[in-house]
């Protein structure tokens, strides 16, 4: 995947219709989609669960762009392979997840796909010091992790700027995960974030039987990102 800081609006199958996976993975790339987000909890390291490596394995061949999964578990390492082998093209872990973020890191990169770190939003910056060379990806969590549909934490907006600074002209995208509509897309687009995940903004009013809605609510989101740039 050929690096690049245009917006991409990652959809989080985590607000679709869960009977219609495989459909609705494939409305949401016709209609404008960049990445496909997967949100895989454990009911332990957050208060929800919902896929496993076997639902990303199923939903893979519905996917011709970028299968983003997120590990939002604890442990991490011991799943790695296991996600790896379903398909998915980017895995990204909780910095709090692991006493060994570093091992981690190496041992997604060791996998062949692209490695992310994720912060919770009580998670600082600087954090991801010792480990920001490592990385293709992080990604700023504007909600608690563990459900989707949640209110917008406005505070972060400052931790996305910290990380911009610190990432420099270096390959790594910034991805935003958590409250992200066509009024908060361009807050973080303009201190520098380029992948958006959103969920309820994205499947709101359409279905796989009405999909041009999610087309209009992708665009919108888009748009509204790309404007703040200009």
């Amino acid at each position: 995947m050929k690096f690049n800081r245009d917006i991409k609006i990652a959809s989080s199958i985590l607000a679709s219709d869960f009977a219609n996976f495989g459909q609705e993975c494939q409305a949401i790339e016709a209609n404008g989609c960049d990445w496909v987000h997967v949100d895989v909890m454990d009911g332990h390291f957050v208060p929800n669960i919902t896929f496993g490596p076997e639902t990303c394995k199923a939903i893979r061949p519905h996917i011709k762009t970028i299968m983003d999964v997120h590990l939002m578990i604890s442990p991490v390492d011991c799943y790695i392979e296991a996600f790896v082998e379903s398909g998915a093209d980017i895995i990204t872990a909780h910095i709090e997840a692991e006493p060994h973020i570093h091992r981690t890191i190496q041992e997604i990169k060791a996998n062949g796909v692209m490695a992310g770190i994720a912060l919770n939003p009580g998670t600082p910056a600087e954090s991801v010091k010792e480990i920001i060379d490592l990385v293709d990806l992080i990604c700023v969590m504007t909600v608690n992790p563990g459900f989707g549909g949640q209110k917008f934490i406005y505070s972060q907006v400052k931790k996305i700027k910290t990380l911009s600074d610190m990432i420099g002209d270096r390959p790594i995208h910034i991805e935003i995960d958590g409250g992200i509509t066509p009024e908060t897309a361009p807050l973080v687009a303009e201190v520098g974030a380029d992948v958006l995940v959103a969920g309820s903004a994205v499947f709101k009013g359409g279905s796989v039987e009405n999909p041009m809605v999610y087309g209009s609510n992708i665009s919108a989101i888009r748009n509204a990102a790309s404007a703040a740039l200009r």
